[in-house]
């Protein structure tokens, strides 16, 4: 890689970062404002700014004056706060002792430091008045993904200590030196253009993640909190904001995600007078609560980065943008991605040997690569009642320890991995019989339980290190090679004690903000001691879903419903922002445990396949058909996976809403896998012609149905010509597949179709 240029801080008063047909324009010195830099775009890029335009830029970004409004035009500055006539929420607030209420911040520096892999651009903001910097980073990558962080510090105060610090105006009275800046936000915050009009932010429940809802952009606030302790099921993942009517191929979209796993919020925002020059505002940060953040002379706080992108494509567009940008960190798994088999639903807290062996057997005769144990090895775990926090393989259930089952999964040509959930605990475990105060939990005890379980203060020294020494010494004594890390309750009334004392002298504080960065040093230790381990995220499903936690973990459990109906929609809205091999989706059994559907093997398995793929299923009361099938699958993945891991997300526009279209093609255009799956019934009697998106309009596919899984139609008259087994496969333009698209068959509710689209080979020169 080229080295970066050194920062530098640039005459030049306008700076433009560029990347991926998106930009950001920043004015480091407007002429009006209180002093702040101003963004004056963000979205689709705009070009070079020839010598003199920039200053053109300026001038046409100058709003007009209106009658009862500041005498000076409003720009919208990179941390919006009233100094600058904002009313909206303010991009920073906080107080020091009930003073220092009213930030005035100033640019005090900046760097532009350009690379390969990004330009970034650090502003350096700072009031003297109250003792407090702010520094923004801006980093545009080279995928056009724009990733924004914010951090406070309050300055020292060695030159005036025993003196009174500035008195504002309005305050209650002077600040002393030491007293501690209360942080109540720090928010990253970006414009919206007049012509975004709508918000798509799901929210969700336990097995019915990320469900989609659409609103308008009015006056006010759309806010959006997390107070779960982590993002929770309801987490809308991504906040889009789009021009009216947009879709997964058509319009323009703007969207912010908080890559942060405890408390979140998003927002959007307009006010009658706009945003200076632009409409609207697009943000989020972390949720702090009051007095979770109290920085002393020379303490700071970095909060999380908020990862902004922009499409004129629509969704599609936007996650392709996304889903480049995942794939680019040095952390994305890069080898294919094993087959699971997880002993959830199979066994449950059954763990027997013998059924377990039968178990490993029937998974490595259908293909399966990674064998998980999951809840009930440890110690005196025979339900969820006990045993959480003690992390020690049960000697009653395994008398000689895991090796076993261990050794027969390895001599079957297949890995082994572990489930376990290191931030809870049960009070009928030796853990907390020993220590009650290492829960966490305000003065007065634990609160309401949650599955029976409570959550342990990992803030805690002794107990980060209780955790993590028991979980290292696990991976030492066995080879595992993948642990499910599971988080199954909401964190609530999460108070910490520092001094680690469970009485009220203790001092208890806010506890979210040191869970989720103690969370974070845990698993960062573990991953530096153990690198050849894998770890995926499970939060009673898709609970903990975020950038943050997959900067530590190769995988995210999408949701406890492995209902396939539900499944389409729940990993269709949660590629928005991850791509497939990042989304564990396995085929459970005939009757969902959650939802008490029955459903056919085919649309299970391929259902599963657009992720990463598993089974979560007894195979030992599997008769010869479904094995037989589950080869057949396990042999597709392995055909597809390089596909389906690497290339392009796509997704039909929902015409017929009982029905859903997605595929995945590869980059070069040369080859793509369609799924055309149907929910419900359909009003219509024909499906009618359905649009084949993201092909190379100019290239011509040959189609094929593909029938590894089998074929729901059977042959009958419910399929369109092109799919019966007489008729030559057809051969049309990528144009042709997109503008006309093919007439589906008919399917009942939970059936679908596979259609693999594949380029032909241009012909040499000369040759018709």
């Amino acid at each position: 890689m080229k080295a970066p240029t050194p920062p530098t801080a640039t005459d030049d008063p306008v700076v433009v970062l560029r990347r991926a047909g998106v930009c950001l324009v920043v004015d480091l010195a407007p002429e009006a404002g209180c002093g702040l830099p101003e963004v004056l775009h963000w979205g689709a890029d705009i070009g070079p700014l020839a010598p003199g335009l920039a200053e053109h830029l300026r001038t046409t970004s100058v709003p007009a004056v209106p009658n009862s409004a500041p005498d000076t035009p409003r720009g919208f500055t990179v941390l919006p706060t009233q100094a600058d006539a904002w009313a909206g929420t303010p991009g920073l607030s906080g107080h020091r002792a009930g003073t220092a209420t009213a930030p005035r911040l100033a640019l005090r520096d900046h760097a532009l430091t350009r690379e390969d892999a990004a330009d970034i651009l650090t502003l350096d903001l700072h009031d003297p008045g109250i003792g407090l910097a702010v520094e923004l980073r801006y980093r545009l990558d080279s995928c056009g993904v724009l990733h924004v962080q914010a951090a406070a510090a309050a300055d020292p105060w060695p030159e005036t200590a025993g003196q009174e610090a500035p008195a504002e105006s309005g305050a209650a009275g002077p600040a002393h030196p030491a007293a501690p800046y209360d942080l109540a936000a720090l928010r990253v915050l970006l414009p919206l253009p007049p012509r975004a009009a709508e918000i798509l932010d799901p929210t969700g429940r336990w097995v019915r993640e990320r469900s989609p809802q659409r609103r308008d952009i009015a006056d006010g606030t759309v806010l959006r909190r997390a107070l779960r302790g982590r993002p929770g099921h309801d987490s809308p993942l991504l906040v889009v904001a789009g021009t009216r009517g947009f879709g997964f191929g058509t319009g323009e979209v703007w969207a912010a995600h908080v890559a942060w796993s405890g408390d979140q919020e998003y927002l959007v925002e307009r006010l009658p007078e706009g945003a200076g020059a632009h409409s609207a505002v697009l943000g989020g940060a972390e949720a702090l609560h009051p007095g979770e953040i109290r920085l002393a002379p020379g303490e700071s706080y970095r909060g999380p980065e908020v990862v902004f992108a922009h499409s004129a494509a629509g969704l599609d567009g936007l996650s392709a943008h996304l889903h480049s940008a995942v794939r680019a960190r040095p952390e994305h798994p890069r080898d294919p991605r094993p087959i699971v088999l997880n002993t959830w639903e199979a066994v449950y807290f059954d763990h027997d040997l013998d059924r377990l062996r039968d178990l490993a057997d029937r998974a490595a005769a259908v293909g399966v690569e990674r064998f998980v144990l999951d809840d009930g090895w440890f110690l005196g775990r025979r339900d969820d009642r006990a045993g959480l926090g003690d992390w020690t393989v049960d000697p009653d259930t395994w008398p000689e320890g895991l090796d076993p089952v261990i050794d027969h999964v390895h001599a079957l040509g297949m890995d082994f991995g572990l489930w376990v959930e290191p931030e809870m605990a049960n009070v009928d475990s030796d853990l907390v019989r020993a220590d009650p105060g290492r829960l966490l939990h305000p003065e007065g005890g634990p609160g309401r339980s949650w599955r029976h379980q409570y959550v342990l203060d990992i803030a805690r020294p002794d107990t980060w290190r209780h955790i993590h020494d028991r979980l290292d010494a696990l991976l030492r004594r066995y080879p595992i090679r993948y642990l499910k890390w599971d988080h199954n309750r909401d964190l609530y009334e999460a108070v910490h004690a520092p001094a680690g004392d469970s009485g009220p002298e203790a001092g208890r504080v806010p506890g979210v903000h040191r869970q989720t960065r103690a969370l974070y040093a845990l698993l960062d230790s573990l991953r530096e001691r153990h690198p050849g381990v894998e770890f995926e995220s499970c939060a009673s499903g898709g609970a903990r879903i975020d950038l943050g936690i997959l900067a530590r973990t190769e995988r995210v459990w999408a949701s406890d419903c492995n209902d396939p109906v539900e499944r389409q929609s729940i990993q269709r809205w949660t590629g928005l922002l991850l791509p497939p091999e990042l989304v564990g989706a396995h085929a459970g059994p005939p009757v969902a445990h959650t939802t008490h559907r029955r459903t056919e093997t085919a649309f299970r398995l391929g259902t599963a396949l657009f992720g990463h793929a598993g089974i979560e299923w007894d195979l030992t009361a599997c008769d010869e058909r479904d094995l037989a099938a589950l080869t057949a699958w396990t042999a597709l993945v392995r055909e597809f996976r390089t596909l389906l891991h690497t290339g392009r997300t796509v997704r039909g526009e929902e015409t017929d809403p009982g029905a859903l279209l997605h595929g995945v093609v590869s980059h070069s255009g040369e080859r793509a896998l369609f799924c055309y799956a149907r929910l419900e019934t359909s009003p219509a009697e024909q499906p009618g012609r359905t649009p084949l998106p993201g092909l190379d309009a100019d290239r011509r596919y040959t189609l094929h149905h593909r029938t590894d899984l089998g074929d729901p139609t059977r042959g009958s008259a419910s399929a369109p010509a092109w799919m019966h087994a007489d008729t030559p496969e057809p051969v049309l333009t990528g144009a042709a597949l997109h503008r006309l698209g093919l007439p589906m068959p008919r399917l009942f509710p939970a059936q679908a179709v596979l259609i693999e689209a594949l380029a032909q080979r241009e012909s040499p020169a000369g040759e018709e």
